[in-house]
C-alpha cells in the first residue's frame, strides 16, 4: 500500500496551476470512500501548507521554524522531495491562505473530523510560530485569522494562545477556559474534561502523526500546570 507521503506526492504531481487549492480538492474526491485516510492526508497537507505560509507571515522563514516543522513530521529520505516541494510552493507568500483554510474547514466537516482536528492544526502552527523564541505580531494575526476561519470563538483562541505563552506570562484561568468565581467542583470538572479531550491517546486515535505526540504532551503539560496553580488558589482562598 502506498505510504502517506507517496500519496501526497501523487497529488502534487497530478495537478497544475493553483496547486494548493487543487490538492485540497483532490483530497476531497480521491479519498471520498476512505474517511480515515482522508483525515490523515488532509491533516498532513494542512500542516505542510499552512505552517509554511504562517512562517512566511513575518517576512522570514527561519531555520528554527523549518526545524520545528520537521519535528512534527518524520519524513523518510526517499519521500523528502514530495514534502519539500509542497512546503516550498506554500512559503512563496501568504496570499490565499484564507481560501485554503476555508477549504480545509469544509473538508474536515465533510470527513466528520469535528473541531478537534482543526484545533490540532492550530496547535501545530503555534508550535512552529514560537520555535524562534517569539510569536511575531504578523504571525499572531495569521493564527487568529485561521482560528476565525475554523469557526473557533475568541475565547477558545485565547485559551489556545495562552498555552503557548512564555513562562510566567500565561494566565492559568485562561488556559483552562475558566472564569474566576466558578466553584471548585465545576473547575475540577472542566480540568478533567480538558485532560480527556487532549490526552495523547486521543491524538493517536485521530490518526495524527506520531511526532505530534510531542505537541500533545506539551499541551497536556500546560493544562496540568495551569490546574496546579488554580487549585492552589482555591486552597489558599
Amino acid at each position: 500500500m502506498p505510504s502517506l507521503w507517496t500519496r501526497i506526492g501523487e497529488l502534487i504531481s497530478n495537478v497544475a496551476g493553483d496547486v494548493l487549492n487543487a490538492i485540497v480538492e483532490r483530497v476531497r474526491t480521491i479519498f471520498e470512500g476512505d474517511p480515515e485516510t482522508r483525515r490523515q492526508v488532509a491533516f498532513s497537507v494542512a500542516m505542510i501548507a499552512l505552517s509554511a505560509k504562517m512562517a512566511k507571515a513575518d517576512g522570514v522563514v527561519s531555520d528554527a521554524e523549518v526545524k520545528a516543522f520537521y519535528e512534527i513530521f518524520s519524513v523518510p529520505d526517499h519521500e523528502f522531495h514530495n514534502v519539500e516541494r509542497l512546503y516550498n510552493l506554500a512559503k512563496q507568500d501568504i496570499a490565499g491562505f484564507d481560501v485554503y483554510a476555508r477549504r480545509l474547514f469544509r473538508l474536515c466537516h465533510e470527513s466528520d473530523c469535528q473541531g478537534q482536528l482543526l484545533e490540532d492544526v492550530l496547535e501545530g502552527l503555534f508550535y512552529i510560530a514560537k520555535s524562534d523564541g517569539v510569536i511575531h505580531q504578523d504571525e499572531l494575526d495569521f493564527l487568529r485569522n485561521v482560528s476565525d476561519i475554523f469557526g473557533f470563538s475568541r475565547e477558545r483562541f485565547k485559551a489556545i494562545s495562552a498555552r503557548h505563552a512564555e513562562t510566567g506570562d500565561s494566565d492559568p484561568w485562561l488556559v483552562l477556559g475558566l472564569n474566576k468565581g466558578i466553584s471548585f467542583e465545576d473547575a475540577r470538572k472542566r480540568y478533567h474534561q480538558l485532560v480527556r479531550e487532549h490526552h495523547p491517546d486521543r491524538v493517536i486515535a485521530r490518526g495524527l502523526p506520531k511526532e505530534f505526540m510531542a505537541i500533545a504532551n506539551e499541551r497536556l503539560a500546560a493544562i496540568n500546570n495551569a490546574w496546579a496553580i488554580v487549585r492552589e488558589e482555591f486552597v489558599t482562598a
